[in-house]
């Protein structure tokens, strides 16, 4: 064998032995295998929040007019507290995001509810005309956005189909032996889902608008505890009467799966280049990114309309992003953006569409 032959060989035969060494040093160190890192808290891919599952649905139920109540079943399903929330992607390729209201200690079983809403944009109605006893469902998550936090008071408002993440924070300061007080009100007794658990629950005030009329927000709210952690979840009325009337120093947690108006809008208009398409479209101010692409480019995929699926995540060639989104990572949105509620901070994006 030439000599330059053979110090290559030896090098290489060194190199092999020394990583060896390494491994084995590695894998007898106190430590291994290393911990894992935490899960981060938003963004696709790894997260167990958006790993795909099939479940069963073993069990529907009517808790109030208008109101569809599903037990999912599945194995390994990931553990939630309450204010979590799953996205469903049903049969039609939409997914739509509901509250969990039942019970974390259940391991295998996941429980939402949802209103059928005429003149939404066709989830619910899906949900209520085909997810049925024996269906099978995909989901994703649960994710929490609106954790309860820990505190030695609480004061819940919610709003009708509003009760749903609100019930197991309720169920949990109850169970700790927080104080608690709840508001709970909606059009008609019969409209509001889990009304007599709710009442059995004690230190309820219900408010039928029916029976009553509108409830006294401010009265209810006059005497918070300076501790007391603040949960509201309803329509946007509710919602704002309580940040309202609230007394200053008490902290507000909302739940709001819908931006205020337009999903996306708010802002200046701007203008979008679809790189690959060889098109500018105009983004006005009350309208979304992915409206005005849409108009354009017709095929573009998109779901929820609100931020949470990634459905319509696009590829940012150019510009600074306004990012509304619930679900990017930081690494994501360096060159990523989500073009149904995220805008443009300055004049100009350039997508690569």
């Amino acid at each position: 064998m030439p000599p330059r032959l053979r110090t290559v060989v030896l090098a290489a035969g060194a190199a092999l032995l020394a990583r060896r060494a390494l491994r084995r040093r590695i894998q007898a160190a106190p430590l291994w295998p290393l911990p894992a890192l935490e899960e981060p808290v938003s963004g696709r891919g790894r997260r167990a929040s958006t790993v795909r599952r099939r479940v069963l649905v073993t069990g529907r139920s009517s808790p109030a007019e208008g109101v569809v109540q599903l037990r999912l079943e599945g194995t390994g399903l990931p553990p939630w507290e309450p204010g979590a929330h799953l996205d469903v992607v049903l049969p039609s390729g939409l997914v739509r995001q509901y509250s969990l209201c039942g019970d974390p200690a259940d391991a295998d079983t996941y429980t939402i509810a949802t209103r059928l809403v005429e003149d939404g944009r066709g989830g619910s109605r899906e949900v209520h005309e085909q997810l049925h006893e024996g269906t099978e469902v995909e989901i994703r998550g649960p994710r929490n956005r609106f954790p309860l936090v820990a505190a030695p008071a609480y004061v819940f408002v919610a709003g009708g189909i509003g009760i749903t993440p609100v019930l197991p924070m309720v169920r949990a300061a109850r169970a700790a032996g927080a104080q608690w007080r709840l508001l709970y009100c909606g059009r008609s007794r019969a409209t509001m889902p889990f009304l007599d658990e709710v009442e059995a629950l004690g230190n309820v005030t219900v408010v039928a608008e029916d029976e009553a009329g509108l409830p006294d927000v401010g009265a209810f709210l006059a005497d918070v505890p300076e501790e007391a952690q603040v949960y509201c979840c309803g329509p946007d009325g509710l919602m704002d009467a309580v940040a309202g009337a609230l007394p200053p120093g008490a902290t507000l947690h909302l739940e709001r799966f819908a931006p205020g108006g337009a999903p996306g809008a708010g802002g200046g208009a701007f203008e979008v280049e679809l790189r690959r398409s060889g098109r500018t479209v105009a983004v006005a101010a009350d309208q979304s990114v992915l409206a005005a692409v849409r108009a354009e480019v017709p095929h573009v995929s998109y779901s929820c309309e609100q931020g949470f699926c990634g459905t319509c995540q696009q590829r940012v060639l150019e510009g600074e992003v306004d990012h509304r989104d619930e679900l990017l990572t930081d690494d994501e949105r360096h060159d990523s953006m989500l073009i149904c509620v995220s805008r443009c901070r300055g004049e100009r994006l350039v997508l690569d569409l």
